[in-house]
């Protein structure tokens, strides 16, 4: 249990979920109300009516739920409703709620929860997080913004750029604290909570309350009231989970088999490296997957989770920096190809399915060597587990999970899909092939009437056609001096040359002069070349009088 320097009180969220029928009875406005029935969420989850009352009272709370209970609602909702009532308008770079997480993807995640509902109220919010483009931050703090979600670093850089100050924060909230700690972000969380003023409100939401965060407990809240949800032990309760041991030469094949099984699959992997290698391999099978890591630009992270929720690709493999920004409905299976940890990596590895109350499955994969460190680890977090040992005719339950009887079988499959892969493959080509054959069947066909109009202009069989338009023999008049737009010089042309280059002549004295035969293309009269002096009267009217004289037709003004 962690105590606070004040009075701590730990209220069980489970009472309290007989005496709330719907949203309305937590004192959020109707408002809010409506644009949550709007996105089909009518009734509270516990972590719901648990907190959001409290914090709608100003109190600071101390929330422990799994993830996918809803700790997002029961944290982001409050904090909207009291900046909508406050009264206060926005100031630039001064926003009025903060709330920290770990990482780039729970911050858009949260934001994207969280918009609807602050459209409503008409406030703004904005993510602030490493990985995205900080200009446009930066703009739209000076803008102003209601309240921010951000990540320590990221948040951090923008207080010393002195283009966010956190003087006018009301309320500061806390998501996934026990990650924080787990990253090594305490010392900056702390440097950030210092600038906000005392006596605020605080929220601090984990899927865990350990040893950790009893720091940030002790310093930032003030007589907390606790709710937890889904003890420690009761937090995988909905999940069927499996231990599969496995040899080294059949841990690719069966993890083939388990991500080529219908349904979306969530596989985890330690390393950078780790996850590209088991990513392709996945795709040789003939299973639609794809990699997420931190070693990816943002970009491309949003994207591939953008597919994996589209259902383009079926397998998403991760790591555990990732475990935390995934919230994509409908995951049925959760393999750890490599075995987690610690139990607390496990819990946060299993707690991508079974949410919000459905079922689903967690399967790790340990080698022989493995096999006394995963289940002393299963047994402390208090986990049963079902256990088989991969080699001959499988078990009923093993079966289920893998698809087939036996390594055989298991291979067959995994080969079949190799098949099918290879198969859709080569039907793209024979289409491409049947477009190409026929393109270059009409050019074909082009080519020759070409040649046989050619050989019959040779022969004198047919006339020549001429080009349309007319080709002028002489350079174009222009202010340039005969240079072309693109700046290369102009050939003098047919007509200088019968003139037995009396044009060039003439330019050639005019140029001692200090003008040409084309200064009479001048701008019109009042235009505002004329108005900036780019011809004068005097150079104009000289250079018209000297070629009427010199062509025996100046008579004098």
């Amino acid at each position: 249990m962690i105590l606070a320097q004040d009075e701590q009180t730990t209220v069980p969220a489970q009472n309290d979920a007989d005496e709330v029928d719907g949203f309305a009875d937590l004192g959020l406005p109707e408002s809010i109300v409506s644009a949550l029935a709007k996105n089909g969420v009518t009734t509270p989850f516990p972590i719901q009516k648990a907190t959001i009352p409290d914090a709608l009272s100003g109190k600071d709370v101390l929330g422990r739920g799994r993830t996918g209970s809803g700790k997002t609602l029961s944290f982001g909702l409050p904090l909207l409703v009291r900046l909508a009532s406050d009264g206060d308008s926005m100031v630039p770079s001064h926003p009025r709620g903060l709330i920290l997480v770990p990482t780039r993807e729970l911050a858009m995640q949260v934001a994207d929860a969280l918009d609807p509902y602050a459209r409503a109220l008409d406030l703004e919010m904005k993510v602030v997080c490493g990985g995205t483009s900080m200009p446009r931050q930066i703009d739209a703090l000076k803008r102003g913004v209601d309240a921010v979600v951000a990540t320590p670093g990221r948040l951090r850089d923008l207080i010393e750029r002195k283009v966010c100050k956190l003087d006018r924060v009301t309320t500061a909230i806390l998501d996934e604290a026990d990650q924080m700690a787990d990253m090594g972000f305490l010392p900056e969380v702390t440097q950030i909570l210092d600038q906000v003023p005392a006596g605020g409100q605080r929220l601090l939401f984990s899927a865990t309350l350990e040893k950790e965060i009893d720091t940030l407990v002790n310093r930032y809240l003030r007589s907390p009231v606790t709710h937890s949800v889904d003890p420690s032990a009761g937090a995988v309760t909905t999940m069927k989970h499996h231990v599969l041991v496995v040899k080294p030469n059949t841990k690719a094949p069966v993890t083939s088999a388990i991500a080529g099984r219908k349904g979306r699959t969530l596989v985890f992997v330690r390393t950078q490296m780790g996850v590209d290698r088991v990513a392709a391999q996945l795709r040789e099978a003939g299973v639609k997957a794809d990699a997420l890591h931190g070693g990816m630009t943002q970009q491309l992270r949003t994207a591939v989770l953008e597919s994996f929720k589209a259902g383009k690709i079926d397998t998403l493999v991760a790591t555990d920096v990732a475990a935390r920004g995934i919230h994509v409905d409908g995951i049925e299976l959760v393999l750890h190809a490599d075995p987690a940890r610690d139990g607390k990596d496990y819990l946060h590895r299993a707690g991508r399915t079974a949410r919000a109350g459905r079922s689903g499955t967690v399967v790790t994969l340990a080698l022989p060597h493995q096999r006394r460190t995963v289940f002393g680890m299963l047994e402390r977090i208090d986990v049963d587990v079902d256990r088989h040992i991969v080699n001959g005719i499988f078990d009923d339950g093993l079966a289920e999970i893998v698809g087939a009887r036996s390594l055989t079988e298991m291979e067959a499959n995994t080969v079949a899909r190799e098949a099918d892969m290879a198969q859709n493959e080569a039907d793209a080509f024979t289409k491409k092939a049947e477009q190409l054959t026929t393109r270059a069947a009409l050019l074909n066909g082009q080519a020759a009437r070409l040649r046989d109009r050619a050989a019959k202009e040779r022969s004198g069989e047919i006339q020549i056609e001429k080009p349309q338009g007319s080709f002028s023999d002489h350079p174009p008049r222009s202010r340039n001096n005969g240079r072309r737009k693109s700046g290369s010089w102009q050939k003098p042309g047919r007509r200088n040359e019968r003139a037995g280059g009396r044009y060039a002549k003439e330019d050639g004295e005019r140029g001692k002069r200090g003008y040409s035969r084309h200064d009479d293309r001048r701008p019109n009269r009042g235009s505002d070349s004329d108005k900036r002096g780019t011809y004068s009267s005097k150079r104009r009217d000289h250079g018209i009088a000297g070629r009427r004289k010199q062509r025996g037709g100046y008579q004098g003004r």
